[in-house]
């Protein structure tokens, strides 16, 4: 008899785990039929040469050294609208007979096509896009942001209220001036979910300027992957977390780094540093994309 009764104790709590076993995998998979199916499309937002790379870091390791640079900028399409990341560098660049050096020669950039002949390319034109983020105001991530007047801005307040500052519009008239059409807009603080899923959700990583922020997407076949804006521009900056000397502040960039890597790794992210040429490589280039 006492036999028995273990014996009916061990097949019920087998059961038991069985079952609860079957509602988890259950519960996985409903998760994973309802996660949404977005497209990414990577594209070239130009080449940028950097002839001075110890700008790149707060000493000396790369003095007399020169890298050449991706410039990507990506659209995102979801079930409920399409996002556009970055702006490459400015279209005034295509059609030039040679590429352009600045006057103190750090960087060399050449851009060969228009924002909306690559649209084009996915049968998409300047009012599909719904919304526009950039990671951040510099030169080569805001170059045709003006085309998208009629899309909504989302930015983080920060970033707003320092790419608009009177200093700003004064002491750089041409980043004000790429940005100034941007006139619907939805500022932000900290971190943003553009569509209320979680599949695509702005992550606030400031230091390299005020508001500066990295995307995060949750693809169904690729999985969970992280485009960096700035936060690091090569693997050797990302592996010995070095900062560019012109970072609006370095302690909050090595804070930022911080949490982009425990970020990453929590959800088991792929990172895609955007100035990578390999990374940019990595990808499906348009009229292809990322599932």
């Amino acid at each position: 008899m006492k036999k028995l009764l273990v014996l009916l104790l061990v097949v019920g709590a087998f059961s038991c785990k069985q079952a609860k076993k079957e509602a988890a995998e259950s519960e996985t998979a409903v998760t994973e039929a309802a996660k949404p199916e977005i497209k990414l499309y990577a594209f070239s937002g130009g080449t940028v040469n950097a002839n001075m790379l110890e700008l790149f870091s707060q000493d000396t390791t790369y003095t007399g050294q020169s890298k050449e640079f991706a410039d990507a900028f990506y659209v995102i399409v979801h079930p409920k609208g399409t996002l556009m990341w970055d702006a490459g560098l400015p279209e005034s660049l295509v059609g030039l007979p040679e590429p352009f050096t600045s006057p103190d020669g750090a960087f060399t950039v050449s851009r060969k096509d228009s924002v909306a002949n690559q649209l084009a390319s996915i049968d998409m034109t300047v009012d599909d896009i719904d919304f526009i983020a950039l990671s951040h105001t510099h030169f080569d991530h805001i170059g045709h942001a003006n085309v998208f007047a009629g899309s909504t801005w989302l930015v983080q307040e920060k970033e707003y209220d320092f790419v608009t500052s009177e200093d700003n519009q004064k002491n750089n008239p041409d980043i004000y001036n790429s940005i100034k059409e941007l006139t619907k807009v939805k500022k932000i603080n900290g971190d943003y979910d553009v569509f209320g899923d979680g599949s695509v959700v702005m992550k606030f990583m400031p230091g390299h300027t005020p508001g500066h922020q990295v995307l995060y997407l949750d693809m169904v076949e690729h999985g969970p992957l992280m485009l960096s804006g700035d936060m690091y521009h090569f693997y050797e900056n990302r592996e010995f977390r070095r900062v560019p000397i012109f970072n609006y502040d370095v302690a909050l960039t090595k804070k930022s780094m911080g949490e982009f890597e425990a970020f990453a790794e929590e959800k088991g992210a792929k990172v895609y540093l955007q100035h990578s040429k390999e990374d940019f490589e990595k990808l499906p280039q348009a009229p292809n994309y990322l599932q």
